[in-house]
């Protein structure tokens, strides 16, 4: 970090930390060779500072440290005070005050500054390289943190002087990348706690045996393959770190420590872990060793190990584990290995963790009867163990996603049992429950239960019941009486078939505060059954056939959250004065008007009024609802002329966001079905988990970011990286803290893949995912960078030697490894996304986005058989999102659908229209018919529709200096002879561009689709290229400029490729060559390797087309034929034409590359040899009258040119 002062750099709360300040008489030293002299004297801080007068602060400043150092009386002298500081160079400064007042107010405050004490001095995160030089002289110093810093080893404040702090007992060095163990420190004997993770030392020395007081080592995110024998005389060591080490077995120099009782070695290379020698180390409890790729767990003795009760085997790669010889384990974690059978003693096992897994059956003998909690979800579990039945303490049993059809009897009549979640499972129905039992949460959704036990209501759940996503058709009544006691607190019944009638039987749970029956068979809410709900907080009906909301919801006082969306509801419900009303929801309804009260409560902050088509609000209701912090309504946007057919007949979208149970809304959304000025569209989800600030940032830039980037490059993984590198180097200061899982969508045209008129290229980073739905199956588009789902980036980030903790978050902060923002946590978090390009077709019906809480439950299965019920995509989005609620999500949830409409019968050629009244910029400009070679690359322009090409070695900022801004300057002219027409990209472009037949129109003729023209200002450059060659060319061209020249020509792109010829007309295989090449909306090119020049082959132009005879009679091309030029020659009808006569018929527009300044180097120089001079001058200006000079020109100066680099400009050479 480079910091840049207009003054002499001044902490920031220096000015608070001011104590006296003044201007007296100074003499520096004990001696009288110094005079005295006026100067401005503060003390601050711990400090007295001396400046001159004139400059103040500004110029040069004298610090003296005054902590250890003296304030003594000057009795010679009046009213005078020596200052001086510690240690054997102290420095010395008398102060003469003018007045007795001053002189004792100094005397008090300087005399408390020496008497401090320093015990405890963070230094972390300040980029020193060396201590302050005034901190050696606090001999109280105890405690010491230099953490994230750069310090060196030698110089004053080095670390071979930290022996000096003779007091110190905690020290922390850990991430300063010393590279060795700094020796030094072993000479403090009074240390208690040292901190050197993550510095890259191999080795430690056996010095460290003399720090005999040493009571806790960090040696975690080294790499440290070996321990020195002298470490186990540390007698008084009880903590030692090696996690994220390179040991490839336990050291054994950690049986002489035997303070120790836990052993932290995760992220090692440990592959075979032998319980004998953990038998031998009595003293050990805990044991880590998650992520070191365990294979095999070996017993090869009968001895028992009696003094191990915690063990953590996560993230390793264990098929059986058999650990019944470790009798008293208490805890076990050995969750995302790939078990398949487990065995355990259950002596005293009190927890096991074991999801993720592929897990059979679990063997614990003898019963667990200590086991409270267990976590076995995710397996291939098909019945539960008997065991588990006869377990007296369970507490937590969590069996979700797994195969099972049943649940034990025994198990629903436990009276331990508080909380059960059994969802994702194949159970059929519920045991009737025999007795009272204290079960609290019940978890049973996603399963195939068609009715509930009768008595499940009365008899137990106190608190929870979830049976989403089942076949219910009615639900159990909540009491055998009138009189309810009913406690339940939450109930979801999402997604099943209930009816209006199952509604009435809610009354009796009149402690109800949650109530989801989303995406039933409701026809109407009974209104004397919601009035008894009086406790409600919040009301989700959507997705049923609602025509309206009973006025007794009026009586829901405690109401916040009233979510209705996708019904037939027509009058609004009267909930807008409900005192803690926050959020309604009633988009994708039937309102057609409003009935507002006098006043509104301040309490709502958002409202979302979209998909009502018929729905009309005055301006009186509108300033009504100016105090909403959101407030979602249809907009009516008026058809554009020429816009009637277009990116809407391909594509149309929806989104949805909701906060849950969070305060704010940290998920933000991109839709654009419109990109740019041709037929694209560009999509992303924004996911900031805990922060609202980077997904807001995200959203306001991104889609700018993509636009810029596209004009540099047309390699989707080219453009995608570099957007998002540059919107993560956008974020600032708000980036460097905080960051955002993000996924962009960018749909574009792919012309050189046959069979495919459009591609989607995807690109992400953390946990936003998108699926594309392909003849009704999910097919998934993006990558999840989380530890726990990605082997490559948990190896990437464990080999940088990350600290990786026990939730699997790096460094404690986040679980992805990659993310934009987060820029502390770099090289372990990184922002370069994963970028996927997949051709479009008819069989793609529509593209889903989502954030991580999304996914997280609703699988992809899921989501596209719901979205493929739903026609209207925002309705589709809403539901996704109401579905993950319904399922037990509780954070910010995301969702964009697209509903993709690829096919034959998607054309997009419209005729083109008339002037909308909008004058051109400029003149049209001269048409040139221009050649897509394959393997040529192209650049587009969504801001303009201009296609330019830059060099693949030169910067965006060098571009844009060396050419100008030409996205800001060009704008395509708007008036009939230059408007660009819209073309099918459907259509190859052969079929529209053959030979005119009997009567059709010409190349200039009225034809509607014939031609697009697009005003482009295109950069030629070959700086790679030594003889003018294309990598597909055998022989150099005509007047082409190699070897690093540029060329900046404006030309009109048409949109069918041509060849020129002066024979016949094309051949069958040509006609078929034309047929696999496709034009561009608004003269946008996409790949690289379709376009007319290459920034990485050379320099390459080739005007061709049809018969010559045709181009003489188009009017846009018949000026380049029998033409006297303005330098005088005449152009005669070759093969070819020499690019240098183009240029110079190129029309004279005063905007873009013809108004772009000259960035001339001051080195550049231009050399003619004597004999071409004036001919070149001559012809240059347009004066040589000699038509035979062109002949010369063409060769001289492609030999001359090929040394010397030349930009030209409106037919003069103005950069050589």
């Amino acid at each position: 970090m480079l910091c840049h002062y207009g003054d002499c750099p001044v902490n920031a709360d220096q000015q608070e930390r001011t104590l006296l300040t003044g201007v007296f008489s100074v003499r520096k030293g004990k001696t009288q060779l110094h005079k005295w002299a006026e100067r401005q004297v503060l003390l601050c801080g711990t400090c007295l500072i001396v400046a001159s007068v004139k400059d103040s602060l500004t110029g040069k400043m004298h610090i003296l440290p005054l902590v250890g150092g003296k304030v003594e009386e000057v009795k010679r002298r009046q009213h005078c005070l020596m200052f001086s500081s510690a240690g054997p160079q102290a420095q010395t400064y008398f102060v003469n005050f003018d007045t007795l007042a001053d002189y004792q107010r100094w005397h008090r405050q300087a005399s408390k500054v020496v008497s401090q004490t320093i015990s405890l001095v963070d230094l972390s995160c300040y980029s020193l390289e060396e201590v302050p030089e005034y901190l050696f002289y606090s001999q109280d110093l105890t405690h010491l943190n230099l953490r994230h810093n750069f310090m060196s080893l030698q110089g004053p404040g080095g670390l071979l002087n930290l022996p000096r702090f003779s007091q110190l007992k905690s020290l922390n060095l850990s991430h300063n990348r010393l590279g060795v163990f700094p020796e030094s420190v072993c000479e403090i004997l009074t240390l208690t706690e040292l901190n050197l993770s993550c510095n890259g030392m191999n080795t430690v020395p056996a010095q460290i045996g003399n720090l005999q007081s040493l009571q806790t080592l960090s040696l975690d995110g080294n790499q440290l393959s070996f321990l020195p024998e002298e470490l186990g005389g540390l007698a008084q060591l009880s903590s030692l770190g090696l996690s994220f080490n390179n040991f490839p077995h336990i050291p054994g120099v950690l049986d002489r420590l035997s303070g120790m009782d836990k052993l932290a070695m995760a992220g090692n290379r440990v592959e075979t872990l032998e319980l004998g020698i953990l038998a031998r180390m009595s003293h050990l409890k805990n044991i880590d060793l998650r992520l070191n790729g365990l294979r095999w767990v070996k017993s090869e003795a009968l001895e028992a190990v009696k003094q191990v009760t915690q063990l953590d085997l996560r993230d390793n790669h264990l098929a059986t584990l058999d650990l019944s010889s470790i009798c008293s384990l208490e805890t076990l974690h050995c969750q995302r290995n790939q078990l398949r059978a487990l065995t355990l003693s259950g002596f005293t096992l009190r927890t096991l963790h074991a999801s993720s897994n592929r897990l059979t059956t679990v063997n614990i003998y003898p019963v667990p009867n200590q086991l409270t909690q267990m976590d076995l979800s995710r397996n291939l579990l098909e019945y539960l163990p008997d065991w588990v039945c006869d377990s007296r303490k369970v507490e937590v049993l969590d069996v979700t996603h797994n195969f099972l059809s049943e649940l034990p009897a025994r198990l629903l009549s436990s009276l331990s049992l508080r909380k059960l979640l059994a969802g994702n499972n194949r159970l059929q129905r519920l045991p009737d429950l025999l007795d009272h039992i204290p079960l609290e949460v019940l978890d049973l959704q996603h399963n195939k239960l068609g009715e509930l036990p009768e008595s499940l209501f009365y008899k137990a759940l106190k608190w929870y019941l979830n049976v989403s996503a089942n076949a219910l058709e009615t639900i159990p009544p909540s009491s055998q009486s009138e009189e309810s006691l009913s406690t339940l607190q939450e109930l979801y019944l999402t997604g099943n078939k209930l009816n209006e009638n199952c509604a009435a039987l809610l009354v009796g749970h009149q402690n109800l505060r949650v109530l989801h029956m989303a995406y039933n068979q409701l026809l109407s809410f009974p209104a004397s059954k919601l009035s008894k709900l009086e406790l409600l907080e919040e009301l989700n009906l959507s997705g049923n056939k609602l025509k309206t909301i009973p006025s007794t919801v009026s009586s829901c006082k405690r109401l916040h959250t009233l979510i209705a969306h996708s019904n037939h509801i027509s009058v609004f419900p009267e909930i807008l004065n409900l005192p803690e009303i926050k959020l309604v929801d009633l988009s994708c309804n039937e309102l057609t008007e409003i009935l507002l009260p006098d006043s509104l409560t301040a309490t709502l902050h958002e409202l979302d009024l979209a998909g009502n088509s018929s729905l009309l609000l005055e301006h009186k209701t509108l300033n009504l609802f100016s105090h909403i912090t959101t407030l979602k309504l249809d907009q009516k946007p008026a058809m554009a002329t020429g816009d009637s057919l277009g990116s809407s007949t391909l594509w149309n979208h929806g989104y949805s966001e909701m906060s849950g149970q969070r305060n704010k809304l940290c998920v933000s959304v991109l839709a654009v079905d419109r990109f740019g000025d041709s037929v694209e569209a560009a999509y992303g989800v924004f996911d900031g988990d805990r922060n609202e600030e980077v997904p807001r940032l995200l959203q306001c830039t991104m889609g700018d970011v993509l636009s810029e980037e596209l004009l540099h490059s047309s390699v989707d993984s080219v453009y995608m990286s570099n957007t998002f590198l540059t919107s993560h180097r956008k974020l600032g200061m708000a980036g460097q803290k905080l960051g955002a899982s993000a996924l962009l969508c960018y749909i574009h045209h792919e012309p050189s893949e046959l069979g495919s008129y459009f591609s989607l290229t995807v690109a992400n980073v953390g946990s936003c995912q998108a699926v594309l739905c392909r003849d009704g199956q999910p097919l998934p588009l993006s990558k999840v960078f989380s530890l726990e789902q990605s082997t490559e980036e948990m190896d990437r980030v464990k080999l940088s030697k990350a600290i990786i903790t026990e939730d699997n978050k790096v460094s404690g902060v986040t679980c992805c490894s990659r993310l934009l923002g987060c820029s502390y946590l770099s090289p372990w978090v990184l922002p370069k996304p994963w970028v996927r390009t997949e051709p479009l077709c008819s069989q793609d019906e529509f593209l889903i986005l989502g954030n991580r809480a999304l996914f997280e439950r609703v699988s992809y299965q899921e989501a596209v058989c719901n979205v493929q019920a739903v026609r209207d995509p925002r309705a589709a989005a809403k539901k996704l999102c109401t579905l993950a609620q319904s399922y037990g999500c509780r954070d910010n949830v995301g969702a964009v659908v697209v509903s993709l409409h690829i096919g034959e019968d998607s054309c997009t050629c419209e005729p083109p229209h008339a002037s909308t009244g909008i004058e051109p910029r400029g003149p049209p400009p001269t048409p040139l018919p221009v050649t897509a070679p394959q393997g040529d690359p192209a650049t587009p322009s969504s801001s303009s529709g201009i296609a330019s090409e830059f060099n693949s070695e030169t910067s965006a900022s060098e571009v844009g200096s060396e050419a100008g801004s030409t996205a800001s300057d060009e704008h395509p002219s708007t008036g009939p002879t230059a408007r660009p027409e819209r073309r099918c990209s459907l259509h190859p472009a052969a079929t529209l561009c053959a030979p005119a037949g009997p009567g059709s129109a010409g190349v200039g003729g009225p034809h509607p689709v014939l031609f697009q023209r697009q005003p482009s200002c295109a950069t030629f450059s070959s700086n790679q290229s030594d003889n003018g060659l294309d990598s597909d060319d055998e022989a150099p061209l005509e007047g082409v400029i190699s070897n690093g020249s540029k060329l900046e020509v404006e030309v009109d792109i048409h949109c069918c490729a041509f060849q020129i010829r002066s024979g016949p007309a094309a051949s069958p295989k040509d006609h078929n060559l034309d047929k696999t090449r496709s034009d561009y909306p608004n003269g946008k090119m996409r790949r690289q390797n379709s376009v007319v020049v290459s920034a990485t082959n050379g320099c390459l132009l080739a005007v061709c087309g049809r018969e010559i005879s045709d181009l003489k009679k188009s009017p846009s091309t018949s000026s380049l034929f029998g033409k006297k030029l303005s330098n005088g020659s005449v152009v005669a009808p070759e093969d070819s034409h020499n690019l240098i006569e183009v240029a110079l018929e190129a029309p004279k527009k005063k905007s873009g590359y013809f108004t772009a300044p000259a960035q001339q180097d001051p080195e550049d120089q231009l050399v003619v040899p004597p004999s071409l001079e004036q001919d070149v001058r001559e012809q240059l200006r347009g004066q040589s009258p000699m038509p035979e000079l062109e002949y010369l020109m063409r060769f001289r100066l492609q030999n001359l040119f090929a040394t010397f680099p030349f930009t030209w400009k409106e037919g003069q050479i103005v950069k050589w």
